[in-house]
């Protein structure tokens, strides 16, 4: 459940980037001294001509189907859901490692956005391991 809810958190972090990078949404709320912009507007913040922002909404789309499809009845006892929610977050976790990066060293800019994004993708990954740990010792107990 918590990796779907922070999934859902992540999403509609990334849409509301998404949305202002399309030019829907007015000025970037990003707090006192925020650098939102800076980061939003650099060269970096595009990726095969796609705004970095629509990753992160289908990433956190996969990341959330996947928890939910997690969640059935007929999936809880099992593996996969939670090994390719695994993969997912730790794919996630690396991307959103090299745009720290990229934040940091780089652009020299922080966005408080992507930095709780940031924290959400680390969350779910820690989320999914519990969630594999807690089936491997329920398998190991049968």
């Amino acid at each position: 459940m918590a990796a779907a809810l922070l999934s859902l958190g992540g999403f509609f972090i990334s849409l509301y980037l998404w949305l202002w990078k399309l030019g829907m949404v007015g000025e970037l709320a990003c707090g006192a001294g925020g650098q939102c912009e800076v980061v939003q507007n650099s060269s970096y913040a595009v990726i095969f001509g796609l705004p970095v922002a629509a990753y992160g909404v289908f990433g956190y789309a996969a990341l959330l189907a996947v928890s939910l499809a997690g969640l059935q009845p007929r999936w809880q006892s099992r593996r996969e859901p939670t090994l390719l929610l695994l993969a997912l977050a730790a794919g996630g976790v690396a991307f959103t490692a090299y745009l720290t990066y990229l934040e940091a060293f780089v652009i020299r800019a922080w966005c408080r956005w992507c930095l709780v994004s940031a924290a959400i993708i680390v969350a779910i990954l820690v989320s999914a391991l519990a969630g594999l740990r807690e089936l491997r010792r329920a398998g190991s107990q049968s």
